[in-house]
């Protein structure tokens, strides 16, 4: 029935294979939005944050996703900027990815805040001296520029090129593809690094404070860079499982490895900035504060094993495998090195949100431990099942990957050749 709205030229699942592929997804959805529903209507008691643990997975969620879906505006900016035309192959995903991390991540922050019929509140009486105004002011405004970028996506629709008026409209909003690419990164710059400056700027949390360049802590540098870094491999990861899900030849193998060397090289300069931050925080930051480094790693579930596993094993060893092209030209380990690096940028958030606030800073503190409670959990689930519905339905409805008609003709070529070899 839907066969209609179906990009000419490719092939997808019939209506009833999708039907039993978003039930599940959908389902997931409607717990989820019952669980944000109860934090709503009941209040952030049925939680187990609290006044001292106010960061907990909705944070954790938010840092994550909003670092992931960098790709969207560094791909932009490498594709449009920079002039890297092998990047067009993934740009209208990098969108889709960027356009459900942020409306998931508002989406989170809405339920998180506990009163979403306050939010223009923000806007209105800004906290002038608050990262977070500035935060939320460049999100909102970013979302809107991935929204602008979407549209034209969607207007590509096979059934609505043929409205005349849509077709104009489309046509014109791609003349401005430029300086939306431009707009979407400075926003994206300053929001990414003002998440990281805001832990910096703790000096109640000695284990996230740091010193930096002028009023810029280093967290506020190292965001920046961690999140353009990890962007263009969840794009990478996430076209590669789009290829296995769907069975089909989406991407030309250049347009990975590009992705994979361009991630692998800001990675290895984000790990050898993150060692120099972090040897500077043990042995004069810290110190400094009167805390010995290593009293942040006496308490258990957190050792030092966790700042080993972030700064080598999901940061040095992707990076090298992304960088050297033997390994990076064999699928395994291009895909196995951009999700290392992807758990990489999420166990740094984790740390940032939640060891920072578990530690105790007072004598008289205690080691504080959290764990979610399932209307958390829904939530979780609910902006995760959004974000497949969302690319499912955009992956099936509008062209996504520009290269995909014409590498079916070349699989069907090559398929056709040992037959006819055999017949004359």
């Amino acid at each position: 029935m839907d066969r209609e709205f179906i990009t000419r030229g490719v092939k997808r699942c019939s209506g009833g294979k999708f039907l039993l592929w978003i039930l599940p997804w959908v389902a997931m959805l409607i717990f989820g939005l019952y669980s944000a529903g109860l934090c709503l209507v009941k209040g952030l008691n049925q939680t187990n944050m609290d006044n001292r643990f106010a960061f907990g997975l909705w944070i954790f969620l938010d840092l994550t996703v909003i670092a992931l879906g960098a790709g969207a505006f560094f791909t932009g900016f490498l594709l449009y900027i920079l002039k890297m035309k092998e990047l067009r192959a993934v740009i209208n995903s990098a969108v889709v990815i960027g356009v459900v991390c942020y409306s998931g991540a508002m989406c989170a922050l809405a339920v998180d805040v506990g009163q979403p019929l306050r939010f223009w509140f923000t806007f209105w009486y800004p906290n002038v001296h608050s990262m977070l105004t500035e935060v939320t002011f460049c999100i909102t405004c970013y979302l809107t520029v991935l929204m602008i970028e979407y549209l034209p996506i969607v207007l590509k629709n096979r059934k609505l090129r043929d409205v005349p008026e849509f077709l104009v409209f489309e046509h014109e909003l791609h003349k401005l593809i430029y300086v939306l690419a431009g707009v979407g990164t400075f926003l994206s710059f300053f929001h990414q690094g003002s998440l990281g400056g805001l832990y910096g700027v703790l000096r109640g949390r000695p284990f996230a404070f740091r010193e930096g360049l002028a009023i810029w802590p280093s967290t506020f540098f190292l965001f920046i860079l961690s999140a353009a870094a990890v962007g263009p491999s969840f794009v990478l990861l996430t076209t590669w499982l789009v290829e296995k899900i769907s069975k089909k030849r989406l991407v030309r193998p250049e347009a990975m490895q590009m992705l994979g060397r361009i991630s692998g090289l800001l990675l290895a300069v984000y790990v050898l900035l993150k060692t120099i931050d972090t040897l500077v925080w043990i042995n004069r930051t810290s110190p400094g504060n009167g805390f010995p480094a290593a009293q942040y790693y006496a308490w258990h579930p957190f050792g030092t094993w966790i700042l080993f596993t972030e700064i080598a094993l999901l940061g040095m060893v992707p990076a090298l495998i992304l960088l050297t092209p033997k390994l990076r030209a064999r699928t395994g380990w291009l895909v196995s090195a951009a999700a290392m690096a992807c758990c990489g940028v999420a166990l740094n958030r984790f740390v940032q949100t939640v060891q920072t606030l578990a530690v105790p800073t007072l004598s008289f503190d205690k080691f504080m431990t959290y764990t979610p409670s399932w209307q958390e959990v829904g939530t979780f689930l609910a902006v995760l099942a959004y974000g497949v519905l969302v690319y499912s339905f955009s992956f099936r409805y509008f062209q996504l990957f520009p290269d995909e008609r014409e590498l079916k003709l070349e699989v069907a070529q090559v398929e056709e050749e040992p037959a006819l070899v055999g017949r004359y």
